[in-house]
């Protein structure tokens, strides 16, 4: 009887311990099967996306396919004047040459030059009250300008096709302003060289199957020459100065109103 006992005991113990070491076996097993699973819908040190590549390469085909790498264009229009400049130059021609550079369809880096020439008339007097004139300057004053400015093109996905065609843009960039005159009276003066910034917006409008374009594009320039906060001259020349109160105050800004005619690369 005790040894019948014994036997049930030991095959007892026998029988979980099999049990036990089967489930601990199975766990790990368990365990390694899953992983490959998780790791498949997620992981985090990916770079790859084969959404985001699809969008790049759409992106891509649609600039081959309607975007420009460079322009070229012919400035001409119209350069004015604000507050004493308005009243002492005379507003007129305007021409020049515009070179763009395209990052993409809505961005593009610009360089351009313009020149003009614009005739003069002012006054010096003898007396900061204006009442003893002493010379009548007239002539003309030629001011040029260099200048990079950044183009965006804005999206026009939204709106009608005529109003798509169009291709409006806004710019911003700055410049450097060179001023020089060509008076009939003579005094100190050398050519004036003057850091400005320029805003402004325009249009283009493509011809002969994109090849070309005419546009049309309005600028004002923000520009302080140095002797505009002076209400003197100095007709000294190079001997003694000789300060002269002058009229009108030679001081403002410059905005162009232009035509271009350009083609596309």
């Amino acid at each position: 009887m005790k040894n019948q006992l014994l036997s049930s005991i030991l095959r007892l113990t026998f029988a979980i311990v099999l049990v036990s070491a089967a489930t601990f076996t199975a766990i790990p097993a368990k365990a390694q099967t899953t992983t490959p699973e998780a790791d498949d819908s997620f992981d985090p040190f990916s770079d790859y996306n084969e959404f985001d590549q699809e969008t790049d390469e759409e992106a891509d085909i649609h600039f081959l396919r309607n975007g420009r790498y460079l322009t070229l264009g012919l400035l001409l229009g119209y350069r004015g004047f604000t507050k004493g400049f308005a009243e002492g130059y005379e507003g007129g021609l305007n021409y020049g040459v515009q070179f763009s550079y395209f990052f993409d369809l809505n961005l593009a880096a610009a360089l351009s030059y313009t020149t003009g020439d614009h005739n003069v008339a002012f006054r010096s007097y003898t007396t900061p009250a204006l009442t003893q004139q002493s010379s009548a300057y007239t002539g003309t004053v030629n001011i040029q300008i260099f200048d990079i400015h950044i183009k965006y093109y804005l999206n026009t996905d939204n709106v009608t096709k005529g109003l798509a065609d169009l291709n409006p843009y806004m710019l911003v960039g700055t410049g450097m302003f060179v001023r020089t005159y060509n008076l009939n009276e003579s005094f100190a003066n050398d050519p004036d060289k003057v850091v400005g910034f320029r805003l402004g917006a325009g249009i283009e409008i493509p011809l002969v199957q994109r090849r070309f374009y005419f546009g049309a594009q309005a600028i004002y320039n923000y520009v302080q020459f140095p002797d505009e906060s002076n209400y003197f001259i100095d007709e000294g020349g190079s001997g003694t100065p000789s300060l002269q109160a002058i009229d009108p105050h030679l001081d403002g800004d410059i905005y162009e109103v232009n035509l271009i005619l350009g083609t596309n690369f």
